[in-house]
């Protein structure tokens, strides 16, 4: 796990055209090795799309890093405090999500597509029991937490 304090880090955004995240950081990640810009760390958000997160000592920095790349529109004023960012860096897992009594779609394997309601979760080994709700019997199956996608939340 990373711990950064909010002293000593400064993130800016800078917001580029949707879709082209990873090869506007390759093209900064280029300059700042050739050109020594201090620049510390580049995020791409995966649940963000059209933003970058620079890790930098200050905004001047980032400017210099972005300046005439074809895709970023623009950096957005000021500095982003760690808060607003941490729901981007800490990974969540699935299972956390996961209550018995809902209903979820299976989302790879043999009963793929089907949907189904959580019956146990067993969170040390990541996997849940379900029984498949179009099955014509009470059939329960224990599959991975990744091969599971929730529709609705238990009432």
């Amino acid at each position: 796990m990373i711990e950064l304090s909010e002293g000593s880090t400064r993130i800016f955004a800078v917001s580029v055209t949707v879709g082209q995240e990873k090869n506007v950081a390759k093209i900064i990640m280029g300059r700042v090795e050739v050109n020594n810009v201090p620049i510390k760390a580049i995020l791409i958000p995966e649940n963000l799309k059209g933003y970058i997160f620079i890790e930098a000592d200050g905004p001047h920095f980032v400017e210099r890093a972005v300046a005439n790349i074809k895709h970023v529109k623009s950096r957005v004023q000021g500095a982003l405090p760690l808060s607003d960012i941490e729901k981007y860096i800490l990974v969540k897992s699935a299972i956390d999500e996961l209550n018995i009594n809902d209903i979820v779609e299976i989302v790879s394997g043999p009963f793929k597509g089907m949907r189904a309601k959580v019956t146990d979760i067993d969170r040390d080994r990541e996997e849940v029991t379900v029984e498949l709700l179009e099955a014509s019997f009470t059939l329960p199956v224990t599959v991975h937490v990744d091969y599971v996608k929730i529709v609705s939340k238990e009432k």
